[in-house]
């Protein structure tokens, strides 16, 4: 599986997160995992870190979103946004493995296939930010 496809399986699980919270997250990752056999060990490794890390950062990764989305609270983003953007902004600040660019083309990709016509911009423009401020 290419990282691409892990890192769309890391963001199915991170918006299971937001309707089955902790408790549910690893009954959820259990049956995606079931479901989708062909995933290696690596891919695995990836998605299992990109959630856990996401999770356990998403207070201080809500808040960096928050200050840079003036006029729109977390509360009002779609779910489906937030989450790309929720996996997007911890590969960004606390994974640093993968490039800016690649992080932020990626998300929007995500957005184009899953959100709405305006999302793709909107994300654009948030991770934008986000990315700037730490170059």
């Amino acid at each position: 599986m290419s990282r691409t496809n892990a890192r769309k399986s890391a963001f199915y699980l991170v918006f299971q997160h937001d309707f089955v919270g902790n408790e549910g997250l690893g009954e959820a990752k259990d049956i995606f995992y079931a479901e989708n056999d062909d995933l290696d060990e690596n891919d695995k490794s990836f998605i299992d870190s990109a959630v856990k890390g996401t999770i356990d950062n998403l207070e201080e990764i809500d808040s960096i979103i928050s200050s840079v989305s003036k006029g729109w609270s977390i509360e009002r983003m779609a779910k489906v946004d937030l989450a790309i953007l929720r996996l997007a902004v911890y590969e960004l600040k606390f994974g640093k493995a993968t490039p800016k660019k690649v992080v932020i083309n990626e998300a929007v990709e995500l957005a184009k296939k899953y959100s709405s016509d305006n999302a793709p911009s909107f994300i654009n423009g948030v991770l934008g930010k986000i990315a700037g401020g730490d170059e």
